[in-house]
C-alpha cells in the first residue's frame, strides 16, 4: 500500500505540474495536442516549462534530483530554457532550517557550536539533494584559526530514499517479468547498485573516507585539489573538511576573464577521469558542474577542485583490463577485437558470430571518428549502441552503470569548456600506456612483489607436505600428489619467468650503455 500511495503520488506531481504536457506537446500528431490540452484544463501552468520540471523533481525527493542533475549536463540534448533551471538542482535545491541543521551539528559533536567554531555562517553556502553545506572558523586544538566547510545531512532523508527504491524494485520486477529484455537488462541488479550507492552517500564518514582515499590517489598527478577531511570532527550526519577557495566551472565568463586555459582545462578533465577509472579503479562518480570548481591560486592556478565524494565508483582488475582492451581496440578501430572481447566475456552468447558483432559496431562507432567534441555525442552514440546490444542480448553490467553516467558527464562538462577537443586523441595515448604497464615488465614485477609472501612461505614448506602426502593411503594419494607437484611447477615457471626478466631487462640496460658509447646514437 504504501508503493502504491508513492506512485499515485508521483501521477499527481506529474500531472500537477504540467510534465505530461511536456512529453504530449513534443508530438506532431494533432490529437495528440488535443489531449494535452484537455489534461492542462484546470491548472495554472503559466510558469516557464523548465521551472515546472525543476520543481516537480525537487517535489518528488532526492532520487529525483539526483536524475536532474544528470539531464543537466547534458546541453546538447535539452533545450537552453530546460538545461539552465535544470543546473539549479546542482547545488541550488532549497536548504532545510539552518537552526535544525545547528542543532544536528551540536548533537554529532557533542558541543555547543561556540565551544567548536570561532564563527559559523547560518546561511548555507550550498545545498543540495543529500545534505547542505556551512562556512565556518574552526577552533584549532593548537590555538590556530582555520577556515573549513562543514556539511550536514539533510534529516530525514533515509525514509525518503527507502520509499523511493522500494517502488523502484517493485517496478524493476514487473519490468524484469513482463518485458521481452527483462532478464538481459538485469532491472533488479541495476536497482540495487543504485540503492548502494545512495546509501553510501547517507553515510559522511564514508563520504569522508572517500575523499581521502581519492586525495592520496592524486597526489602526484598536479591536475585536481581534494580537501583534507578533519577526523576529529566526521560523524555520520557531519562532516567537517578544509574550505577550498575556486569559481564554480559553471561561472565560464569569470574563469575566462581570470586568463584560465579552457581547453587545457578540458584535456586536463579527461585525464583525471582516465587516471582514476584505469589506474587507480577508483573514481568520483558524481561529477557534475555543482562539485567543480577551479583555483585561481598563483600556486594552483588553473587546477580543479573536486568537492561532494558521496558518490564513487570502483573497478576490479577484471573490469578495468576488460575496459582498457575495449577502448584501445576502438581507437585502433579494430571492431573485430571488441566483438572478441564481448564474445570472451560472457557478455553475449557463445553462439554469437563475431563478423556480424563486427559490423553492427563499425556501424555505430566509424562515422564519429575524427570529429570535435562538438558534433559528437555520446548519448546517441550510446543509445545506438544500446539499441545493437539489444540485437545481440548484451547483458547489461550493473558494476557499470556508474561508469557510465560519469562518462555522460564529462563529455558534457568538456562540451562546456572546449567543444573542439578531440576526446578520442586525448584519452588514446593514456590508454595505450597503461596497456604497456599492465602487460610489460612493470606489471611482471609488481605481481611478483604481491605474490612473493605467499611463495616465500610456501617454498620452505614443500618438502614437508611432499612428505605428508606419500605418506598418506588412500584412493585419492595419487591425485594429491599430482596436484602437489603441478602447484610447484607453477611456481618453478614463474621464478623462471621473473629471474629471465630481470636478465633480459639486465641485458637490455648493459647493450644501450655500449650503443651510446661507441657513438652509434
Amino acid at each position: 500500500m504504501t508503493r502504491l500511495a508513492r506512485g499515485v503520488y508521483i501521477v499527481w506531481v506529474v500531472l500537477r505540474y504540467g510534465l505530461d504536457e511536456l512529453v504530449l506537446t513534443s508530438f506532431q500528431k494533432p490529437w495528440l495536442r488535443l489531449l494535452a490540452r484537455m489534461v492542462s484544463l484546470g491548472r495554472n501552468l503559466d510558469a516557464p516549462r523548465g521551472q515546472r520540471l525543476r520543481e516537480a523533481l525537487e517535489r518528488l525527493g532526492p532520487i529525483f534530483v539526483k536524475f536532474g542533475q544528470v539531464l543537466s549536463t547534458r546541453r546538447d540534448l535539452l533545450p537552453p530554457d530546460i538545461s539552465d533551471e535544470l543546473a539549479r538542482l546542482q547545488d541550488r535545491v532549497p536548504p532545510f532550517d539552518s537552526a535544525v541543521a545547528i542543532g544536528m551539528v551540536e548533537r554529532a559533536l557533542g558541543k555547543p557550536l561556540s565551544d567548536i567554531f570561532v564563527s559559523f555562517e547560518r546561511e548555507p553556502v550550498a545545498s543540495a539533494s543529500i545534505a547542505q553545506v556551512h562556512f565556518a572558523v574552526l577552533k584549532d586544538r593548537n590555538g590556530k584559526e582555520r577556515e573549513v566547510a562543514v556539511k550536514v545531512l539533510r534529516p530525514g532523508m533515509l525514509s525518503a530514499i527507502d520509499k523511493d527504491l522500494s517502488l523502484m524494485r517493485m517496478m524493476a520486477g514487473w519490468v524484469e517479468g513482463l518485458s521481452a529484455d527483462g532478464k538481459r537488462l538485469k532491472p533488479r541488479e541495476v536497482v540495487a547498485e543504485f540503492d548502494k550507492y545512495l546509501h553510501d552517500e547517507l553515510d559522511l564518514v564514508r563520504e569522508a573516507s572517500s575523499a581521502a582515499q581519492l586525495r592520496r590517489n592524486m597526489e602526484g598527478l598536479q591536475l585536481v585539489l581534494i580537501p583534507e577531511m578533519l577526523w576529529d570532527y566526521c560523524t555520520t550526519d557531519v562532516l567537517v573538511m578544509e574550505r577550498m577557495h575556486g569559481v564554480p566551472i559553471s561561472q565560464t565568463e569569470r574563469l575566462r576573464a581570470a586568463g584560465v586555459d579552457f581547453p587545457k582545462l578540458a584535456r586536463d578533465g579527461v585525464t583525471i577521469f582516465f587516471t582514476q577509472v584505469f589506474r587507480d579503479g577508483f573514481f568520483h562518480a558524481d561529477m557534475h558542474p555543482g562539485n567543480i570548481q577551479v583555483s585561481l591560486a598563483p600556486e594552483t592556478f588553473g587546477r580543479y577542485i573536486s568537492l561532494d565524494f558521496g558518490i564513487v565508483g570502483t573497478l576490479t582488475e577484471v573490469d578495468k583490463e576488460y575496459l582498457a582492451q575495449n577502448f584501445v581496440a576502438f581507437f585502433r578501430r579494430d571492431y573485430k577485437r571488441i566483438a572478441e572481447l564481448h564474445v570472451e566475456s560472457g557478455w553475449v552468447p557463445a553462439a554469437t558470430r563475431v563478423d556480424e558483432l563486427e559490423a553492427a559496431v563499425r556501424a555505430v562507432c566509424e562515422p564519429y571518428f575524427d570529429r570535435p567534441l562538438k558534433e559528437i555525442s555520446l548519448g546517441l552514440v550510446l543509445m545506438r549502441l544500446f539499441q545493437t546490444s539489444r540485437r545481440f542480448q548484451v547483458e547489461i553490467q550493473p558494476q557499470l552503470v556508474l561508469l557510465q553516467k560519469t562518462l555522460l558527464n564529462i563529455e558534457g562538462l568538456g562540451r562546456e569548456l572546449d567543444p573542439n577537443l578531440d576526446l578520442w586523441a586525448t584519452a588514446k595515448p593514456f590508454l595505450e600506456q597503461w596497456m604497456v604497464n599492465q602487460l610489460g615488465p612493470q606489471k611482471l614485477m609488481r605481481e611478483f612483489q604481491r605474490q612473493m609472501p605467499r611463495y616465500a612461505k610456501l617454498l620452505p614448506e614443500l618438502p614437508a607436505l611432499l612428505h605428508t602426502y606419500l605418506q598418506r593411503a588412500g584412493a585419492d594419494t595419487t591425485l594429491q600428489v599430482q596436484e602437489l607437484l603441478a602447484e610447484q611447477k607453477r611456481t618453478n615457471r614463474l621464478l623462471q619467468s621473473l629471474v629471465s626478466a630481470v636478465i633480459g631487462f639486465a641485458l637490455g640496460m648493459v647493450v644501450m650503455q655500449i650503443v651510446v658509447r661507441v657513438g652509434l646514437f
